[in-house]
């Protein structure tokens, strides 16, 4: 699976590496991605998502079922 959140749709950036010596190489920059099951009372089923920490405080807010409306809305398969 590709490196990106299902909620915020984060995905890895690049960037420099820089060296002491201040010699620059590409590098990538990933996101902190978590694969967390949530139970959906809702439905009474248990739900996987690949989350980054900010979507998780998201689903904190927000609230599970109405997160999960938005991307079923958005087409997101779950």
């Amino acid at each position: 699976m590709a490196r990106v959140c299902q909620v915020t749709g984060k995905k890895p950036i690049t960037g420099n590496k820089v060296s002491h010596s201040n010699i620059k190489t590409k590098r990538r920059f990933l996101p902190n991605l978590q694969t967390k099951r949530y139970f959906l009372a809702e439905e009474d089923k248990w739900v996987t998502i690949k989350v980054s920490s900010e979507a998780i405080r998201t689903i904190n807010k927000n609230g599970l079922y109405s997160v999960v409306k938005e991307l079923r809305s958005a087409g997101v398969k779950i």
